[in-house]
């Protein structure tokens, strides 16, 4: 069995896969990552190797515990990837969203694919039918533009994300829920236009915390798959494995 960590600024996210089957997903804080880890290797006893994407720092001691128990792979710039990196500054590509871009080339080999990954920041990364990785853009998270408007203003006040059916907020809260939360959408609709323009065949991903949030206000055929990181960290294993044979 193969444990898959993905670990993010403030959360650490795991799924247990035997081959291509996600059994069990756990996500937990860094404070608790340590006690957690003991848990999912004790329940977990025939996992044999595990392999770990990083956007935050793990404790050592955590490090240590997950390489006693399984032989640990941590991703790096220096590993196999399945595409060209054509980034103009590839060693200050995302670990994250090199995984993502090697999930969807996996996937779907020799086609045009586009990533949205909507967490603390939201990423678009995108790879050819060359299979070619070709660069994207990063812009903020819903929860960060939530903060900044609260923290750059005197008076707005900090609120959470919110459903809305409506574009005119008719007060200061509904107006800040309608220009975060339609904002993203009209955001990530134009990059989809824009892409869309350019390349006639497009495969999209949207993956991330807020994924399923945003999946049911965007009108473009996207597949939402909030657990694609820990499935292209699966994916990105095999390959591994497949060169290395």
């Amino acid at each position: 069995m193969l444990l898959t960590i993905d670990i993010g600024n403030t959360r650490i996210k795991c799924a247990v896969f035997e081959q291509n089957t996600l059994f069990e997903k756990f996500v937990f804080t860094k404070e608790d990552a340590l006690k957690n880890f003991k848990k999912i290797f004790k329940k977990n006893k025939t996992i044999e190797f595990s392999i770990s994407s990083s956007v935050g720092k793990l404790e050592k001691e955590c490090l240590e515990y997950i390489n006693a128990h399984s032989k640990l792979i941590i991703v790096s710039h220096e590993l196999i990837f399945p595409f060209k990196n054509l980034y103009s500054t590839p060693k200050t590509l995302g670990i994250d969203r090199m995984v993502l871009a090697a999930g969807a080339n996996l996937l779907y080999p020799n086609s045009n694919c586009l990533i949205i990954d909507a967490g603390t920041c939201v990423t678009y990364d995108f790879i050819d039918d060359n299979n070619y990785y070709l660069g994207g853009a990063i812009s903020p998270g819903i929860n960060l533009r939530y903060q900044a408007l609260h923290n750059y203003t005197a008076k707005l006040p900090l609120l959470e994300k919110k459903d809305i059916n409506q574009f005119i907020g008719n007060s200061t809260d509904e107006s800040i829920h309608s220009g975060i939360v339609n904002g993203l959408v009209y955001e990530i609709e134009g990059f989809v236009t824009q892409y869309f323009h350019k390349y006639e065949h497009l495969t999209i991903i949207l993956t991330g915390g807020d994924a399923d949030f945003l999946a049911k206000r965007l009108k473009s055929t996207i597949f939402a798959n909030s657990n694609f990181l820990l499935e292209s960290l699966n994916l990105l294993f095999n390959y591994v494995q497949t060169q290395n044979d």
